[in-house]
């Protein structure tokens, strides 16, 4: 009769170990699952920053659009990045030099009037610097001419 108790508790005590184990592991798949579907959503649900116009485009919120000269461009991405503005670049191959046309949401004005005034401030602090090669070209003009100087040798003898 003892020995039919013991058995019966091991045996009670092993199914519920089974049970709790499997519910376990079916939480943790359930979670996992739950996981890997907002990581899609998420991809899926906004590209921010640069895209393609077609991109832009298939999310319904209206476009503007504004030329940029052909010098700059990396440093206007930076900047439209920096403030989260959606945009896509375009050039135009037909003019030479060519010309970029960046096209960004209507939503977006009030950050795309930063980003323009910040691209601008940029720009003109960009042409105002001197170039290092005027700067090299006088210098190499200034040492030109200057008169060379003569060395003389002289040895003192020595008894």
């Amino acid at each position: 009769m003892q020995e039919e108790i013991e058995e019966k508790t091991v045996r009670l005590a092993i199914t519920g170990t089974r049970m709790s184990i499997n519910g376990i592991m079916a939480g943790i798949r359930l979670y996992m699952r739950h996981r890997a579907n907002k990581k899609l959503e998420s991809i899926d649900s906004h590209i921010q920053g640069k895209q393609s116009i077609d991109e832009l485009i298939k999310q319904n919120q209206g476009v503007t659009s504004m030329e940029i000269g052909d010098k700059g461009i990396k440093t206007f991405e930076r900047i439209a990045k920096k403030y989260g503005v959606d945009f896509a670049v375009i050039k135009d191959k037909n003019q030479n030099p060519p010309v970029y046309t960046a096209f960004f949401k209507a939503r977006d004005t009030d950050a795309l009037e930063a980003v323009m005034n910040e691209y601008g401030a940029k720009m003109v602090k960009k042409e105002q610097r001197p170039s290092v090669r005027e700067k090299l070209k006088r210098l190499v003009q200034k040492v030109k001419s200057q008169p060379k100087k003569t060395r003389t040798k002289k040895k003192e003898h020595v008894r």
